[in-house]
């Protein structure tokens, strides 16, 4: 295969064709096998240990690219010089100036946009707003669910609140309730 390769790999899923042979015929596949790997270009007229040894060529032959390839990489990136060797001197990474640099100005700006803070409204707001509303349910449903509506976050109570009065009037309503009776 390759003079400066001493070794191969023989993998565990090769197994189960070498135990299906008889003991006398697994051990001249094994003996093939040595001889293969190892440039001797062994010949055999036995059928039987020409079958189970083809596949396992296949593999050897794969593995030895892999390896002349991994080899020629190696070799390539040594040509190059590989890694730099460190200085023996201490380097300067930056000239001695006499005046030291005045530091760089940043601004920060402290705007907020009020209109993008949310205050959840309190139950008697909503009383106060929305007498027909259950102002208790509704305050408990969006409290437990961190006022979010879906996966974001609440922006306006008062339009949540006037759907919610608008989802129950619907379903109140004898059309609604006689149409969810009749399906």
């Amino acid at each position: 295969m390759a003079k400066e390769k001493k070794s191969f790999i023989l993998y565990a899923d090769q197994q189960g064709v070498i135990n299906q042979l008889p003991d006398d015929v697994a051990g001249r596949l094994i003996k093939h096998i040595f001889a293969y790997v190892n440039d001797e270009n062994p010949i055999t007229d036995e059928l039987i240990v020409n079958i189970a040894f083809e596949p396992i060529k296949q593999t050897l032959k794969r593995d030895l690219r892999r390896w002349e390839e991994y080899i020629e990489k190696q070799s390539l990136n040594g040509k190059k010089g590989g890694r730099p060797k460190k200085a023996n001197e201490t380097q300067k990474t930056q000239a001695f100036l006499e005046k030291p640099k005045k530091a760089d100005s940043v601004s920060v700006s402290d705007s907020v946009n009020v209109k993008s803070i949310f205050i959840p409204p309190t139950i008697q707001e909503l009383k106060n707003e929305f007498p027909l509303l259950d102002s208790q349910r509704f305050h408990d449903f969006y409290s437990s669910k961190g006022w979010m509506i879906g996966k974001n976050k609440m922006k306006d109570w008062k339009a949540a609140a006037r759907n919610w009065l608008s989802r129950n009037e619907v379903s109140s309503s004898p059309k609604f309730k006689k149409a969810t009776l009749d399906d």
